[in-house]
């Protein structure tokens, strides 16, 4: 199968791409070019210089030549257009798309996109969702992954300074959370046998609360941490946040967030595929390293997630 990868060169889009050229298929990678795009390249993937975040290159002949393809957005986490971006994003998917010979898509999408209204960070995949649906000749796989376990290095300096995860997720509610790994080996096994379903589903993550994962990662350091949660309501947090961290918009967007988790609205079924990669697995071999290396490592500039993991 010849298939079309979006973000080619990304933590994703490359494992997937590797993946894909090790089954056998024919790989056209879309990236902005690089050092990691000519080792793609080197391995036999069909370079394409291009960005459907940003609209550079010509989008428009990427899925010209190929039978299927992999669709993502480029995750905001900086003070950007949020609530603009997905739907830009998922409007240049649908042009390129609507009249190419492509007739399989597996588009990575987040827990939550099935529910409209504000819900933070997945609202925006609610929308790429929607979008994406109007391809009526294209049989498309939702792939819905929970949060990435990469994303816990974020906390590796509040742990190796204060022993401590700070966040706004209740401490007894459970998220799912999936390794990058595990996302592009399930990605690519949909294109090994590509499913007859017009639209269908699938929902990866492993269910944890954070109280659950501090302990987890205390174990594993041979020290206790803990799990502080800040209650996003507080004013004096959220005046700390603005004047020292971020905008009242992002403010809002990730308060969002947090209330579509904290109150149910955001969760996945039980009736999920099984995973290889636990947390604790993913603790011992990567966050442990990281922690231990930023102990040694002096103290660095505050971030909004080491003021969350203060006493």
């Amino acid at each position: 199968m010849r298939i079309a990868v979006v973000g080619a060169t990304g933590r994703i889009g490359a494992k997937l791409t590797e993946n894909l050229l090790t089954k056998g298929h024919s790989v056209k990678a879309l990236s902005r070019g690089g050092p990691a795009l000519d080792a793609l390249v080197a391995k036999g993937a069909e370079p394409f210089v291009g960005s459907f975040d940003t609209g550079d290159g010509e989008l428009g002949r990427f899925f010209e030549d190929v039978d299927a393809a992999f669709l993502m957005v480029k995750t905001l986490w900086a003070a950007e257009d949020f609530h603009g971006h997905y739907p830009a994003v998922a409007l240049r998917f649908f042009d390129a798309l609507r009249d190419s010979p492509v007739k399989f898509v597996v588009s990575l999408t987040a827990m939550g996109s099935e529910l409209g209204g504000n819900t933070g960070h997945f609202q925006g995949f609610h929308i790429l969702d929607q979008i994406l649906n109007r391809l009526r000749d294209i049989k498309l796989v939702h792939l819905q992954g929970g949060w990435f376990m990469e994303d816990l290095s974020r906390w590796s300096d509040a742990i190796a300074q204060h022993d401590r995860i700070g966040f706004t997720l209740a401490p007894d509610v459970k998220a799912p959370w999936v390794s990058i790994q595990d996302l592009a080996d399930f990605a690519a096994k949909e294109f090994d046998t590509p499913t007859d379903q017009h639209r269908s589903v699938k929902q990866l993550g492993i269910d944890y609360t954070m109280s659950e994962i501090a302990a987890m990662i205390g174990r594993a350091l041979g020290r206790a941490v803990d799990y502080r949660f800040i209650n996003p309501n507080d004013r004096e947090v959220e005046t700390v946040f603005r004047e020292r961290f971020g905008t009242l918009d992002r403010w809002v967007y990730d308060n969002n967030t947090a209330a579509a988790l904290n109150d149910g609205r955001v969760k996945f079924p039980d009736d999920r595929p099984a995973l290889p990669t636990t947390i604790e697995e993913f603790v011992e071999d990567t966050l442990r390293p990281l922690i231990e290396k930023a102990r040694t490592e002096g103290t660095k500039p505050e971030t909004f997630l080491t003021w969350c993991s203060q006493g």
